[in-house]
């Protein structure tokens, strides 16, 4: 039996990512109900408005559903509390300490898994009780590990390094990446850029048709000297590059920054202006198709690639 199924009681190993602006009721439900797990972004919710996006998701599936919080986001008490009354059966934590709440959430029947960019932090977070960890690779889109470690490189190294199970994020949008991750020794995959190109996912349509139309090199890591994150390029990006470039301290790349950059590009559609976050797998990804449509292709290419592969030896 796959460790990751059993432990949330899903029909396939496939997490879609919680990510901010993209991440509402509408695809974390249709991910579920596809027989993946469905996150709720909370990184870009009022606590109000994560309570309000809870509900929706029962009423809209029941099968199970987690919510990712962003420690190093506004916000995370009150998220918690409103979790923990919702009875949100899962947890995914990334950017910061584990140890913060991760007892306390098990404590109140959560099972919690965290997102890691290092064997070490892995080894951290299994230390301080989690019941998985997300191995993220340098590929991924949106907030990033400074090691610049792949996933190819990461994945068996966080397997080594730990007895819980694994989940690869990181570059993954088909089937044959999945089949590759677990060939690392993953138990499933985090699946996050292929899923912004989605008729449920709440990201603007015209975020969506720049990933569409993106080409290979198209994304970068940036802001190494504050929070490093992957981004499309586009004139902010070139800012940014540009300051970083120049000598600019933490404190004058986040005064570029500012406030509101990260929904101005993604959930209103300022591809020149806004902060846009996505995989270096973007360019694969040159349709929008529901979200259930990507599980059952994601699954159905993972199953022939494993069969395919075990045929060749």
């Amino acid at each position: 039996m796959n460790r990751i199924k059993q432990l949330f009681n899903i029909e396939y190993p496939i997490i879609q990512a919680g990510m901010i602006w993209a991440s509402g009721w509408e695809l974390a439900s249709a991910v579920s109900n596809a027989g993946g797990l469905g996150l709720l972004g909370s990184g870009s919710m009022y606590p109000d408005v994560l309570k309000e996006q809870i509900k929706k998701c029962k009423a809209a599936t029941n099968k199970p559903f987690g919510v990712n919080i962003p420690l190093l986001y506004a916000d995370i008490e009150s998220h918690i509390k409103t979790i923990i009354e919702e009875k949100v059966p899962i947890v995914f934590t990334s950017a910061g300490n584990p140890k913060t709440y991760t007892q306390y959430l098990k404590e109140n029947g959560i099972k919690v898994v965290h997102v890691v960019s290092s064997s070490v932090f892995a080894q951290k977070a299994q230390a301080a009780g989690c019941d998985a960890v997300v191995a993220e690779g340098f590929e991924a889109g949106g907030h990033n590990g400074r090691e610049e470690t792949t996933t190819m490189v990461l994945i068996p190294q966080v397997c080594d390094a730990v007895t819980i199970p694994v989940i690869a994020a990181g570059g993954i949008a088909t089937g044959r990446q999945m089949a590759a991750s677990f060939a690392l020794g993953a138990s499933g995959v985090q699946v996050g850029s292929r899923f912004i190109c989605t008729p449920e996912a709440s990201s603007h349509i015209a975020f969506k048709e720049a990933i569409m139309n993106s080409k290979e090199g198209d994304t970068m890591l940036s802001m190494k000297k504050t929070v490093p994150v992957r981004l499309l390029k586009n004139s902010f990006f070139k800012q940014i590059n540009e300051a970083e470039n120049a000598g600019a301290s933490a404190d004058e790349l986040a005064a570029i920054l500012g406030r509101g950059r990260a929904k101005k590009g993604m959930f209103e559609g300022d591809l020149e202006n806004g902060e846009l976050e996505v995989g270096q797998v973007a360019s694969m990804i040159k349709q929008i198709k529901p979200a259930g449509e990507v599980v059952k292709e994601i699954w159905d290419e993972f199953v022939s690639t494993a069969s395919a592969l075990t045929s060749h030896t």
